[in-house]
Parts: C-alpha cells; structure tokens; sequence
C-alpha cells in the first residue's frame, strides 16, 4: 500500500507538472525592451469547423486546454479550420503603454485580435486579406494591430487566424520607435532588391531592342514574373497596386506564381538551348510549362488552396529538374552553364527555403523569410553575367564560321566561276545548234521555209546592190503519194532525204541556198546566173533525180521530179513573194506537161 501512495503520487506531480509546461508562459515587457516576438510564449488551439467564439476559446485557454506551439515554430504548413494563439501580455515598461502588434506575413486572409482585461472587458480588431488594406491600424504590409497594454497589468491576448494559404502565425510587439526602425531597414532592402530587378530588366531591354536575341527577352520576362510574386509575396502589390481589391489581391497571388514558373521554365530552355541539345529534357520543361500555365487559367475557377498547393509542391521537383538540366549541360560541355548552375543555385536554395517554411518543414527566421530575395538577386545579376557570357561565346563561334565560310565560299565561287564559264560555253554551242537546228528540216537537214525566206530576201537585196540576176528553182517529186502508198511512209522519207542530198551534192559548188518548201517540195535559190545556165543547171538536176534509184530496204525505188525555173533579173522590182509565185507557176506547166521535165518562165532564155 505504500508503495502504492507514492506511485499514486509520482502520477500526480507528473500531470501537475504537465498542466504547468502546457500553459504558455507569460510575455513580460521589460523596461527598455522595445521588442518582443511573442512566438515563445505562444500556446494555441484548433477549431476545426471555425465557428468557435472568443469567449469559448478564451474558456479554453484558461482550463489550460491550448498547447505550446511545436518546436516553439508559428508556421504549420496548409491547414484546415481555424487556429487560435493564446499568450498573456504583463508590461512592466513604464515609458510604453501603447504597442504595435504585427503578424510578419502578409498572405492570411482573417485576422481577428481579442484583447481581455482584468476588468472582462475584451476589445476585437480584425485584419487581414479579406479585408480592405485601410483596415490595418498602419499602411504597412504585414497585418498589424495598435494595442494598449496598463503598466503592470496582464492583458490577455487571443489571435484568431484562417487562411486558405500556408498558415504562418510570427507575431511580434513593437513600440512606435522601434517600429519605426525596423521598417526603415525593412524598406531599405526591399528597394535595393527590387532596384537591382528593374536596373537588370533596363539593361537586358536595351540589349534586346539592339541584339534581338531571344534570350534576353525571356530574361526580362523571367525578371518579371518573379518580381511580380516576390510583389505578391511581400504583400506589396495589396498595398500599392490593389488595396481595395481583397478578391484580387488573392487571385493575384496563384496567378503571379505561375506566371514566374512559366517565365523560369521558358527561359531556362532557351538559355541552355534544350531543343537541339536535349531534346527529351525539352519535353518535359514544355510540359512543366504547360502545367502552370493551366494552373494559372484555373486561378479564375478554382479554389484557392486547390491552386496554391500543387503548385507550391511543384517548386521542389522544378527545382531539382532545373539542377539537373544545368549539371547535364556542363557534362555536355556547354560551358555558359557553369554560371547558369551558379546562378540558379542560390534562387533555387531561396526558393526551396521559402516553400519549407510554407509546409512547416522549417522554422521561419531571417534566412528562410528573406532567403529568396537574397538568392533570387544573386541569381538575377549572375543570369546577366551568364546571357553576356552566352553572347560573347556566340559572338566567337559566329565570327569563326564567318570566316570559315567566307574561306569556302571563296574556294566556292572559284569553283563556281570556272564551272560557269564551261557552262556558258557550252550553252553557246547548244544555242547555236539550237538555232541551226531551229532554220533546218529536221527529215532532210536542209534549211527550212522560214529561213529560207529569211535568206533569200537577203539575196535578193544583195543582187539589186549589184546588178546581178538571182535564179530560183522548185522542185517537186512526181507521183509520190504512189510511193508512200506503194513502198510506205518510211521508204517515202528515205526518198525526201536521198533527194536532199542529191541537191546538196550537185548544188553545193554554185553556191546555191537550198530548203525543204514543204511536203515532197524543195526550192533553190542560185546566185550571179544567166538564164541558159539556169535551164542547164535545173535540167542536170532532172535527169540526176530520175537516173538514180533510191535503195531503201532491199527495193529500187525510181522517182522523177518536176522543176519550174525562174530568173530574177536586176532592176525587175520584184519581192520574194512574187518571185516564188513566178516559180510556183513554172512547176505547175511542168506537172501539166505530165511531170518528170523542166519548165522555164517566160522571158528567162
């Protein structure tokens, strides 16, 4: 039994002694202390429908039913419902009764105080991004609560907090000057932060108005979209651009964050060129690049959290896939990727920060609160270095195949030059014996009938110059329809050729300018000829046709051809056309006196 009392005993201290470590401890300012962060004197409790009042939380609190915050850490990650924090405030600094109480982060959407007296009576104030930015006691952009606090009284402090974002809970008391202080250096480095942002995007716009480099154009853009959520994250953007907008200042907040992904992700391909380098990796960032811009189309539909989270999740695997892509370039011997990697390093380090604080996986301290706009600066002024870097390599390369090229081109238009003059040579020869073959009768070579009038109004012209006569003789193959129908169109055309030749053979020593007419026709013009000799000439030639067989395919084929003569004497003023009608006329009284006989024109002999 005795044994039994002491461990009965032993239960009883250990609860007691549990009860006292649950309550929190009391948050005692000091004379002189001009700030205090109430993080280690917080306890809390949650209230899972959000309905609870503040007279049943404070109930609560007394029984000693909050806990203390765990790891002394005010960050729990997404949650649900609503959280209450409970400290009792003692001030013992006479010179202060009137404090600033500020939540350090910007993204809570309610934010209720309740402050109760020894006297019960309990004053409320209500913040937060459901509410119009001139709901805050000052224009700052964390939550903030003037609060009064009697020497040497205990208030007690009750903080209601809801949010569809990552429930984050830094409160701190300040007096006016310290306050003052803080916001100084606080608006001091978020001007230099954001300063360093727009001279960057400056320098990189003049550099793509003059370069036209698509790189530096989606720099700007990655400079952009991240300056746009860092504006969104540090509650800037509620309390310049839309204070009276909560619904936006919310929206804005998913749809920057996935404008800054999209813009992180587009120029990382274009900076280490995955689509020729890495074709597969390119993939994959395209299909990164898909998912927030989809995420950033359902922020008009979709809830808050809904949004937020995934793509919030999303930052740690990006990040790694980003690391990768830029370890994978450097073993890839793309060296601009050295100072990518570098430069990435410190926005990815700040940025996976910041999402940890998000989910609760570390404590927020300075590091972890201003880590990402410490890294994504370093990150911004080495991006520089690394775009100027890329286009001074390029520049290089370029210049080395320019010069490669004008060596080949030169050896080129060498080649090309003599391969041209060959060409043009032989396209004079072929256009010379496409104009011979243009003025000749493809069956028997002679010339044809437009080229003989061509010439023979040439002769013409000459023989006018010089008083001489000009003879012409037609000549037309008697019954050769007999010929095709008896020995066939081939042995026909044998027999047009062979009387070719025929004509060039006897003719050729006058001088004689000889043409297929047309059909079984064939036309001579004879130069500085009398007409006797004319007659002669054009009788020879009769009986030369008619002597003659023409052999074609084993077979003796006789023909005989019909000749009107005509002479053209100086002076006569006739043309070509009616010199060949005089000759026309001639042939056809030789056909009439039954062929195979020579007929002259009237006045020749």
């Amino acid at each position: 039994m005795t044994s039994n009392r002491w461990i009965t005993l032993l239960l009883g201290l250990l609860l007691a002694f549990g009860a006292v470590a649950a309550a929190a401890s009391p948050a005692v300012l000091e004379p002189g202390e001009e700030r205090l962060a109430l993080t280690p004197h917080l306890s809390y409790g949650i209230d899972e429908t959000g309905r609870a009042d503040a007279s049943a939380m404070f109930a609560r609190a007394s029984r000693g039913e909050f806990m203390p915050l765990p790891g002394d850490s005010a960050a729990f990650g997404f949650t649900q419902g609503a959280y209450w924090f409970h400290a009792p405030l003692f001030n013992q600094n006479p010179a202060e009764q009137r404090w600033l109480l500020v939540l350090h982060y910007p993204l809570l959407d309610n934010v209720d105080i309740y402050l109760r007296y020894p006297d019960g009576r309990v004053e409320h104030m209500a913040s937060g991004d459901t509410l119009p930015f001139s709901a805050r006691s000052i224009r700052y952009r964390h939550p903030n609560f003037w609060v009064t606090l009697p020497q040497r009284t205990e208030v007690e402090l009750l903080v209601r907090v809801a949010s569809r974002s990552s429930m984050q809970v830094p409160l701190a008391l300040y007096t006016p000057t310290a306050f003052a202080e803080l916001e100084r250096d606080s608006q001091f480095g978020i001007g230099l932060f954001y300063g360093i942002l727009v001279a960057l995007l400056c320098y990189n716009l003049v550099l793509w108005l003059s370069l036209r480099d698509a790189s530096h154009f989606w720099y700007m853009f990655h400079v952009t979209g991240f300056g746009l959520v860092m504006f969104c994250l540090n509650g800037l953007a509620f309390e310049y651009l839309w204070p009276n907008s909560p619904w936006f200042a919310n929206l804005a907040i998913p749809l920057s964050m996935a404008v800054s992904q999209v813009a992180m992700h587009q120029f990382c391909r274009v900076f280490l060129e995955l689509e020729t380098r890495q074709p597969i990796a390119n993939k994959v960032s395209l299909a990164l690049i898909g998912f927030f811009l989809l995420m950033g189309l359902a922020t008009f539909v979709l809830d808050y959290r809904t949004v937020v989270r995934p793509m919030t999740l999303a930052v740690f695997p990006g990040a790694l896939f980003i690391l990768y892509l830029a370890i994978t370039s450097i073993r890839n011997d793309y060296a601009p990727a050295k100072v990518f990697l570098m430069a990435w390093a410190f926005l990815l380090l700040g940025t996976a920060l910041y999402a940890s604080v998000s989910f609760g996986l570390l404590d927020k301290n300075f590091f972890t609160e201003y880590g990402i706009q410490i890294g994504s600066a370093m990150e911004m002024i080495l991006l520089s270095f690394a775009l100027a870097y890329r286009y001074a390599r390029l520049r290089s390369e370029n210049e080395r195949l320019v010069r490669e090229h004008n060596e080949q081109l030169e050896r080129h238009v060498a080649r090309r030059t003599s391969e041209l003059s060959t060409a043009l040579e032989q396209l004079a020869e072929a256009n010379q014996r496409l104009r011979e073959s243009n003025r000749r009768d493809a069956l028997t070579g002679l010339f044809n009938r437009r080229h003989f009038r061509d010439m023979f109004e040439q002769q013409l012209h000459q023989a006018n110059e010089h008083r001489q006569s000009l003879g012409v003789l037609l000549i037309d193959l008697d019954h050769f329809k007999d010929v095709n129908d008896t020995h066939g169109h081939l042995a026909g055309d044998e027999c047009l050729r062979w009387l070719g030749r025929c004509l060039h053979d006897n003719l050729v020593d006058h001088g004689a300018l000889l043409a297929r007419f047309g059909g079984e026709e064939f036309v001579v013009a004879l130069p500085d000829i009398t007409g006797d000799r004319l007659v002669q000439v054009a009788e020879q030639l009769r009986l030369k046709i008619c002597g003659e067989p023409v052999r074609y395919a084993g077979n003796n084929i006789r023909i005989s051809a019909s000749i009107g003569v005509f002479l053209l004497r100086p002076g006569a003023g006739l043309g070509v056309d009616e010199a060949l009608h005089q000759a026309d006329d001639a042939l056809y009284m030789a056909k009439n006196r039954g062929g195979n006989c020579v007929h002259a024109a009237e006045g020749i002999s």
